[in-house]
């Protein structure tokens, strides 16, 4: 019975690590126009993709105290297969507006973009962790 048990907890666990979607960890943004940048933890909400602001860096690269720590910055996105990841929507912090989204992995960088009508602007984001 012991064996049965063991066998079932691994298939769970397996199960569980083959459903993590790559884009998932800690993203560093690009400098915006202020020259700041963010860690981004991006993870799983449900079947979508979110991601909140873990800490806002000045340009200089200290860290710095920011009432943005923790806001959502992505939402909704969802996964297209193959890296790519529609749908969702971004908020950029050194304009505070929010875009239509989508985003491009390849390997350790995540290709990122927004756009509002037919104006888009987008970032190169690496891989943290």
């Amino acid at each position: 019975m012991n064996k049965i048990w063991a066998g079932l907890f691994g298939v769970v666990m397996a199960a569980g690590a083959a459903g993590a979607d790559p884009v998932t960890g800690t993203w560093k943004t690009q400098p915006g126009d202020d020259g700041n940048y963010a860690f981004v933890e991006i993870t799983t909400c449900g079947t979508n993709i979110c991601g909140t602001m873990a800490q806002a860096y000045d340009a200089k690269g200290k860290a710095v105290d920011s009432a943005a720590d923790g806001k959502p910055m992505i939402w909704d996105m969802k996964s297209k297969g193959n890296g790519t990841y529609r749908g969702g929507k971004i908020w950029a912090p050194d304009r505070d507006k929010t875009y239509n989204s989508r985003m491009t992995l390849s390997g350790s960088t995540l290709e990122v973009e927004g756009c509002v009508l037919f104006i888009c602007r987008g970032q190169t984001w690496t891989r943290v962790k």
